[in-house]
């Protein structure tokens, strides 16, 4: 957006007037003239959105200039700053008259370019200063709207059950079709316009506990336009080897078409299974994946979502069957659009707004992404003033009746993005780099958008907290949807709705915000100053002959199918990328580190996450402005001492976990550094940094890091626990703490700390522990602990069962006691209770009123663990529970029917027993277990509910 252009340049402006270094004469006067200039544009830019921009193209071409010329100025800043502050201050004596003089000799071939590029664009504002548009009748008729009250992260594009009136038939029905006594593989083809809510059908019938457990190997694959087949074959491949629970072959990512459908083939032919292709475009993508599905007698089912109706009777021709999924009706359109309004106010349309909102309600045209699209934009605004709604209404007019029900949606959710305060507007088109259903880590985003300049300070709160707080808003108007949470109810990974990114990609393009290069025929913009590469470097390279000009600020590659090693990021230009702030090579085959890269001098974010580099160069130091490295999953296991140098670093991730083996202990990797870390006063998150050389100097140095939001350590000793604890104690902004002793038999000494960090949420303890840290029970805002290799002799849950927050809880070698007893009222919030390798635990006893709300329990691996739980029916809200490796007298004591506990858990939809067997896992359901062998190639993930990948991240 020009506004938020003009809005970042104009705080650059504010920082350069007030730089010690004399600017050249003339052009302090240039620069105050052209930042007051801009100032009165800003004003005219907050109303120019893009509907606007759209009915007046004298508008659009006067904001493009104004974004150019804020992007010029933006780089003459950047050219000053490098030439002259930075340089100017490198000198101890910078006050001496000696080096004053000195300095003006060297500098004034800069300050003669400097001062000559800032008249040209002195001189371009006095021409769009005099040739602003007459848009005075535009004026905006409401204030800024408030920020939603409701703190949730529903997604309204994704469509919950509830919120999708009228779900309950088609669902049942969709039930019926996969229950149905047919041995044969059938297809189920969902068809409909884009946003009737397709997915969110198959979603609810795909998530439903019956179907998957009637349908054990199943598998979601997302298709798009652009899908490619391979990538789906391959997708499909290490779902379904995550579903059995084995690693899939290391081969795959070489393997072609006809290998990887032979490879699914296999792992399908014995199994009853579920397989669902989410927005089929192309009728041979259909032809080519059936292969791959056999048909083996066996009742297996194929869901297929389409918009074409043809796809959908050409899929379920042989056998099966199509599902047309209608337009909401006007009543049930009508309670939804309510519901999704009126939160606050009973669900209830107000009878003064009742003949607006059902004007409102017409543009939607049953279409239950519209309605809840635009009842998110409606559901911010005061209740009294009716023209601020009949607004709404006109805005729409009458281009939009008698148009196709896409272009209706299209602009209902253009209104959403426009309503945006400008601030979120850049955030939202920043989604946009991503490639099409990129699962979108929320740090990620965060991080990026700091480093992009998008987040304001507030007072009282860091960057990324102001981040956060965008990411919510963006929730809570429907803008954002949630892909997966974490155990304790955290967003795990974003995205925008598909029909939702293709508006604002077009909105991007529109405004050249940002670049993608995914295909070799692209028409490329006259400039290119965020670009996302996608799939292949080669399109990049093959711009250098034209006329296209490089002024990255952002450079981010996504699934590259071409080696790094022979693309220099010199290729794109000299100038190209001397400004960059943004590089994002996460999942590049690249195994060294770039050497361009410590030349890009104001670079603020480097990912290298993926990637096979080893080695960091002390030359890194020269990238002073640095505030994120993120090295998570390289082999760096060694950081140059100069590491310390970047004393803007806010996020240090420097680590790499084996995934298959997560109960071994040395199963992760983090960094050694010789360096005094304690320099790097902005640091918020440091992991995993291993402390066994230099120890006690380095416990010391991590205190003076009072900014510290997560710490990793590995390899701590015992003697260094009296200095950990001295520093721990210091850092009062701690949410998340993960220490992990040298060895399983090395004591973890952290009992000394009198005045713990009362934010902290999460805690992950590695080791020994000579008794239970008994600070622990002051953490109210605690909600995850996990424990390894304790070996305490007293039940850990008296110090936990009382903590307020506490979500999940993970227990592994942790006790030797030979009872576990659950008070009643304790662990009033657990949801995820997972207990492994207890060898002495023989009991274990559940009170009445404990655990209320637990919905997932995993014992594994306890030898002696024979009984059912005493109390288990107590636990009303479980709805899931799977044994590893228990004795067999427990599990036929709870088989249905037949096994004398068995009323105790029949009320528990979900119900599984594994066993290790020849390399891999048998899978029973308590119906069968005795009775059949089950293929360990066919067996559920190897302790997936334990979430292997992410259990110990921090």
């Amino acid at each position: 957006m020009a506004d938020s252009s003009v809005s970042f340049l104009l705080d650059k402006l504010s920082v350069l007037l007030q730089e010690e270094v004399n600017l050249q004469k003339g052009v302090r006067e240039d620069v105050v003239y052209i930042k007051d200039e801009l100032e009165r544009h800003k004003a005219l830019l907050m109303v120019a959105d893009d509907a606007l921009e759209h009915k007046d193209p004298e508008l659009k071409v006067w904001v493009k200039r104004v974004r150019d010329i804020a992007n010029d100025m933006e780089d003459a800043v950047d050219e000053y700053n490098f030439r002259l502050v930075d340089q100017h201050g490198k000198n101890n004596n910078k006050n001496s008259s000696f080096h004053k003089i000195s300095f003006g000799i060297k500098t004034m071939k800069a300050r003669h370019k400097i001062a000559s590029n800032i008249q040209g664009i002195k001189s371009k504002v006095e021409a769009i200063s005099h040739g602003r548009p007459n848009i005075s009748e535009v004026r905006t008729s409401s204030s800024k709207r408030l920020s939603s009250k409701i703190d949730s992260q529903g997604d309204a594009l994704l469509l919950e059950e509830a919120d999708l009136v009228g779900i309950e038939q088609p669902k049942k029905q969709l039930n019926d079709m996969l229950f149905k006594d047919e041995s044969g593989r059938a297809v189920i083809s969902i068809y409909g316009m884009g946003g009737l809510g397709k997915t969110t059908l198959a979603k609810q019938v795909y998530d439903d506990p019956k179907v998957q457990k009637r349908f054990r190997i199943h598998a979601w694959v997302n298709l798009s336009q652009s899908s490619k087949l391979e990538e789906l074959l391959k997708d499909l491949v290490q779902q379904l080897h995550n579903v059995i629970g084995k690693p899939a072959p290391e081969a795959v990512g070489q393997m072609k078409s006809e290998k990887l459908k032979e490879v699914i083939k296999n792992l399908l032919q014995r199994s009853r299974y579920l397989i669902v292709l989410d927005d089929v475009w192309h009728a041979n993508i259909w032809d080519a994946v059936k292969l791959a599905l056999p048909n083996n007698d066996r009742g297996s089912r194929v869901m297929l979502t389409t918009r074409k109706k043809d796809i959908a009777l050409y899929s379920c021709a042989e056998l099966g069957k199509d599902f047309h999924l209608e337009f909401l009706p006007e009543q049930e359109a009508w309670s939804l659009f309510c519901r999704k309004t009126f939160q606050g106010d009973n669900n209830s349309c107000p009878p003064h707004l009742e003949e607006v909102c059902k004007n409102i309600l017409k543009l939607c045209g049953g279409l239950p992404l519209a309605i809840v699209a635009i009842s998110g934009v409606l559901s911010t605004r005061g209740r009294t003033n009716i023209e601020d709604w009949q607004m709404v209404c006109r805005s729409f007019g009458s281009e939009i009746q008698g148009n196709d029900k896409l272009e209706d949606m299209k602009k209902v959710i253009s209104l959403s993005f426009n309503e945006l305060p400008y601030y979120l507007k850049s955030c939202l088109l920043y989604l946009s780099i991503f490639p099409e259903f990129h699962a979108i880590e929320p740090m990620r985003l965060i991080r990026l958008w700091i480093a992009e300049g998008f987040i304001n300070g507030e007072d009282g709160k860091t960057l990324e907290e102001v981040a956060d707080s965008y990411i919510k808003e963006l929730l809570n108007r429907s803008l954002l949807q949630v892909v997966g949470k974490t155990s304790d109810g955290r967003m795990k990974t974003c995205r925008m709705h598909d029909l939702l990114r293709e508006i604002v990609s077009l909105k991007s393009r529109d405004q050249n915000f940002a670049t993608i290069a995914k295909d070799q025929d692209m028409v490329w913009p006259e400039r290119v100053r965020r670009l996302s590469v996608i799939n292949s470097s080669h399109n990049v390279l093959l711009q250098q002959n034209m006329t296209t000009l490089f002024q990255l600020r952002s450079l981010l590659m996504f699934a590259l199918s071409d080696s790094l090693n022979s693309f220099s990021l010199h290729e794109l230009g000299s100038n190209g990328l001397k400004w960059l702030r943004v590089l994002d090579l996460q999942d590049a085959p690249l195994e060294a580190f770039p050497v361009e890269i410590v030349n890009l001098y104001l670079l603020k974010y480097l990912s290298l996450k993926n990637t096979k580099v080893k080695n960091i160069p002390g030359s890194i130091k020269k990238l002073q402005y640095l505030e994120t490295l993120n090295l998570k999953q390289t082999y760096v296991t060694e950081l140059p001492a100069e590491i310390a140098e970047l004393k803007r670093l806010r996020h240090l991730l420097v680590y790499r976990y084996e995934i298959e083996s997560y109960a071994y202990f040395h199963s992760r990797h983090g960094f050694k550094v010789a360096a005094p870390i304690g320099n790097m006063l902005s640091l918020q998150k440091l992991c995993f940094i291993e402390v066994d050389q230099g120890s006690g100097a380095l416990m010391v140095e991590l205190g003076k890091l009072t900014q510290l939001r997560r710490l990793g350590i590995r390899k701590m000793r015992q003697k260094d626990g009296a200095a950990l604890c001295s520093s721990i104690e210091k850092m009062i902004n701690l949410r998340s703490l993960s220490i992990t002793a040298i060895d399983e038999d090395e004591i973890i000494d952290i009992h000394d700390i009198s005045k713990p960090p009362q934010y902290l949420q999460q805690l992950y303890l590695s080791g020994r522990l000579e008794k239970f840290p008994c600070w622990i029970s002051s953490l109210k805002n605690l909600v995850r602990v996990f424990l390894k290799w304790s070996r305490l002799k007293e039940d850990p849950l008296v110090f936990l069962q009382d903590l307020p927050n506490l979500r999940h809880v993970e227990f592994l070698q942790v006790y030797v006691g030979e009872t576990m007893h659950f008070n009643a009222k304790g662990f009033p919030s657990l949801k995820v209770l997972g207990l492994d390798d207890l060898e002495g635990l023989k009991s274990m006893i559940i009170e009445e009123g404990a655990m209320q709300g637990l919905k997932k329990l995993i014992i594994q691996q306890c030898g002696s663990f024979k009984n059912v739980p005493l109390g288990i029916e107590h636990l009303t809200k479980l709805k899931n529970i799977e044994f590893f490796d228990m004795p067999k007298e427990l599990i036929m004591a709870l088989r249905p029917n037949v096994g004398k506990d068995y009323w105790s858990v029949q009320n528990v939809p979900s119900i599984y027993s594994s066993y290790w067997r020849d390399g891999g896992w048998d899978v029973y359901s308590l119906e069968t277990f005795g009775e059949q062998e089950s293929d360990s190639n066919h067996s559920s993930a190897m302790r997936r509910s334990l979430e292997v990948p992410t259990l110990w991240k921090v």
